[in-house]
């Protein structure tokens, strides 16, 4: 008999919630680690959305409330493009879409010491990953994963930067592979990076090339699956 993991309200995941609507009972999900990303807030044993939109879950164990909206509200573990706007004797002051400056410290790179500080010019666009985020605190970031290691977190070189909403940004990364990038990889080679507080960098050998991937992606979001594969095609006969 297959047994049912407790705690686990099946019947919201993926559903429409709204500020106050109780999504989870740690009460009943003992023994068990979980990680909460945006839009939910922890109150005792109660785990409510504190924004509208889309209840999600994914393997092993973080849930967020997905929507679709520009500011961005930074969350721990989220991969996100952010703009170097300041530079400090221990940190940079970077803009992340927030509502709040986020900082970098200037030792938070794989192998950071005082010997080997970054230099970053203002207006330099960095991959980095939000790695604390309390609420009321400037969020601090990182340029390694967890690990300590850079992974490919670092400085975007050359390329385009656009905004998107923060809702397509996660459609962009989930998995599989959503049909605008799969559409456009086959035919295209490019490289892209996608932050969760709705930027994306482009860069690609022909400049054509990033304009068209630049192009499809920001006209993507209110179409189907269908709609973006034939969208793309017709996009390519314009650069062939």
């Amino acid at each position: 008999m297959e047994k049912k993991q407790s705690g686990l309200p099946a019947n919201l995941i993926d559903s429409t919630v709204v500020p106050g609507d109780v999504v989870l009972d740690l009460s009943s999900m003992t023994n068990q680690t979980i990680k909460l990303g945006g839009g939910l807030r922890q109150d005792c044993d109660a785990i409510s959305a504190i924004k509208a939109g889309t209840f999600r879950f994914s393997k092993p164990n973080k849930y967020w409330v997905e929507s679709s909206q520009k500011r961005y509200v930074p969350s721990v573990e989220d991969a996100v493009l952010g703009i170097v706007v300041d530079s400090k004797a221990d940190n940079f002051l970077i803009d992340i879409k927030g509502p709040a400056l986020a900082f970098l410290p200037v030792l938070a790179f794989e192998g950071g010491t005082r010997r080997n500080i970054p230099k970053f010019e203002v207006g330099t666009l960095l991959y980095l990953r939000v790695a604390k985020a309390n609420f009321g605190m400037n969020p601090e970031l990182s340029c390694t994963d967890a690990s300590g290691k850079a992974a490919e977190f670092g400085p975007l070189r050359d390329g385009y930067m656009f905004e998107t909403s923060t809702g397509l940004s996660r459609k962009l990364l989930s998995s599989p592979t959503c049909p605008i990038l799969e559409a456009l990889g086959k035919k295209l080679s490019f490289e892209i990076a996608v932050g969760l507080n709705g930027r994306v960098w482009v860069n690609a050998a022909s400049p054509d090339t990033i304009v068209v991937v630049a192009n499809a992606i920001m006209n993507s979001e209110s179409l189907s699956g269908a709609q973006q594969i034939i969208m793309v095609e017709h996009l390519l006969k314009s650069i062939q």
